[in-house]
């Protein structure tokens, strides 16, 4: 017989084969008609077998000898090793030489005295041990010469526990069961090991390896809930984890067309009653205002505050400020309300503006007491972050004069007054390092930068157009000569008088009357410039100061709002000032 199936032998291979024993059913006897094939033995080319020799490695091949049974007088080939038991033939005394052939007894024989049935290890089956006429060999069988037992007696493949049942006859067997249309992947209807729990291959492979008897041991052993249990917490896991993933691709695609294709969230109407205040920095566009009024809650989303800014014809006009706007408005609603002064909590400090004038509007727009910002300027202008190169006089009047600088400022309730003027020094540090007055002081003959910012402060506020702001300059510069003939180094500026009196007014008095005044800010009796700035000057008159223009003017007096007359020497001012006499009484 061959290992594939039933082979032109006359036994087939496997106890299940549908012809196997259909010889006889009763017993396991051959049927009376069939033949016995004359009693002759079979014989079956063996191949040799090698194993190996524990001792050296070697292996030793069984002598292939015949073997000798006193009952039969016959040779047979050595037989398979799953056919005979080792041990048997250890047990009669046979030995392995060193190169490993097996070696019988002296006579070279093994004798078996009235030996009825051979005895087989693993692989044999138990089929009530009758006796079976042996077959008659078939020439085209290389098995056919083989005996089916050594006493006559038909194998026993089926004596243990571990073998296949043994076949029922036609009459008894079982049809097979139909396929259920209701499909279950159990663990024995072929449910996957991930599902199962990842323990039926093991088994399956334990089972083959035991035989096909193991499958009904399996099945009664009770594990088919515990399987079915984890089957459906791998179905969960699995249907957790794919929604899972669905609905995140789902919520970010979702979120991705808001933002590139979907109106941005937005208020309705005009706000609730509750009013907040919000500063846009200077340089802010757009989404810069969108995300501060975003964060502010007066408007929903940043993106809603830039379509409806970029819709308002006049949206690119809001300012940089403080706005006293309403929480959860509508973007439309913020941005028309931002356009009108009605919201805006801005404090401008204009050029040549005084800081006393500028300490009573922050104090009327923080709704503190009257003074309250000028005490904390005299008490903590250290801690307000002025350069190192102010208040270097000790005559100064205020240490934060000129450095107020000219701009907006938000400021509204709530607010502090030292960080509203923290946040203009900082604004006029930064502008004076722009423009470079620390580095230009020496070249103008001024001995440090204050003297710079007091000639532009002077330049502001006795000039009265800009466009004559670089003569003034050129004026303050050539008065501030000590060898000048024309006011020997005086200034006689009526602004530095009116600045130490608090006033601003054109008739100071007379000449005589004003040097008497004895103040270090009076420039009518002390040559020179004043301590410090008298004002804050701005961006003109600060570069004025730096460049002033060429020419040898010591006098100017300003005759209407757009004209001024420069004189180089007294006599041609005393001209200048009739012209101006005749101007005023003209105006009235």
């Amino acid at each position: 017989m061959t290992e594939y199936g039933r082979g032109p032998g006359s036994e087939p291979w496997h106890p299940e084969d549908p012809l196997y024993g259909d010889g006889g059913w009763g017993g396991q006897e051959p049927h009376a008609a069939q033949s016995a094939y004359g009693g002759q033995p079979q014989h079956y080319p063996q191949p040799q077998q090698q194993y190996g020799d524990w001792g050296d490695g070697q292996q030793g091949g069984y002598d292939q000898g015949g073997q000798q049974y006193a009952d039969q007088g016959q040779q047979y080939p050595q037989q398979n090793a799953a056919q005979q038991q080792y041990q048997q033939h250890a047990a009669q005394g046979q030995q392995h030489d060193p190169q490993g052939h097996q070696q019988h007894n002296p006579q070279g024989q093994q004798q078996y005295a009235d030996q009825t049935q051979q005895q087989y290890g693993n692989g044999g089956w138990d089929t009530g041990a009758h006796p079976q006429v042996p077959y008659a060999g078939d020439p085209a069988d290389p098995y056919g010469g083989q005996p089916a037992a050594y006493g006559g007696e038909q194998p026993d493949f089926y004596g243990t526990p571990d073998a296949y049942p043994p076949p029922e006859p036609p009459g008894r067997r079982r049809a097979e069961p139909e396929p259920e249309t209701d499909w279950d992947p159990g663990p024995d209807e072929g449910e996957h090991a991930f599902f199962a729990g990842g323990g039926d291959d093991d088994e399956d492979l334990d089972d083959d390896s035991k035989g096909r008897g193991g499958r009904g041991d399996r099945r009664g052993r009770g594990g088919g809930k515990a399987k079915k249990r984890r089957n459906g917490c791998a179905c969960l896991v699995v249907v957790l984890v794919f929604g899972g993933g669905l609905g995140g691709v789902g919520y970010y695609g979702w979120q991705f067309y808001q933002n590139r294709f979907g109106a941005a969230p937005d208020y309705a109407g005009d706000g609730t009653g509750e009013q907040v205040t919000v500063v846009i920095p200077k340089g802010a566009f757009g989404s810069v205002i969108g995300q501060k009024l975003e964060e502010a809650g007066v408007v929903k989303s940043a993106g809603a505050f830039v379509s409806a800014q970029a819709t308002n014809p006049d949206g690119d006009k809001i300012q940089p400020g403080a706005y006293t706007l309403k929480k959860e408005m509508s973007a439309k609603s913020a941005v028309e309300l931002m356009l009108s002064p009605k919201s805006k909590n801005n404090l401008t400090v204009y050029e040549g503006q005084r800081n006393a004038r500028v300490y009573t509007a922050i104090d009327t727009r923080l709704g503190v007491k009257k003074g309250t910002t000028k005490g904390v300027a005299e008490k903590e202008w250290s801690t307000l972050g002025l350069p190192d190169w102010a208040n270097t006089d000790k005559d100064i009047k205020d240490p934060l004069e000129g450095f107020l600088y000219p701009s907006t400022y938000p400021v509204s309730k709530g607010m502090k007054p030292k960080d509203v003027l923290k946040e203009m020094v900082n604004l006029a540090k930064d502008k004076y390092a722009e423009l470079g007055i620390q580095a230009k002081a020496k070249d103008l003959n001024l001995k440090n930068p204050l003297q710079v910012l007091t000639v532009a402060s002077l330049v502001q506020s006795e000039g009265n157009s800009k466009n004559d702001f670089e003569k003034v300059a050129r004026v303050v510069y050539n008065r501030l000569k000590p060898d000048n003939t024309e006011t020997y180094g005086l200034l006689d500026f009526d602004s530095t008088v009116n600045y130490l009196r608090g006033e601003s007014k054109l008739a100071t008095g007379s000449v005589n009357d004003l040097r008497k005044i004895n103040d270090p800010y009076n420039t009518y009796k002390i040559k020179g410039l004043p301590p410090g700035p008298i004002s804050n000057p701005g961006d003109v008159a600060i570069n004025a100061a730096l460049n002033p223009a060429k020419g040898n003017w010591y006098y100017f007096v300003s005759i209407s709002a757009d004209k001024t007359l420069f004189a180089e020497t007294n006599e041609e001012q005393n001209r200048n000032r009739e012209k101006y006499l005749e101007e005023q009484k003209n105006g009235q």
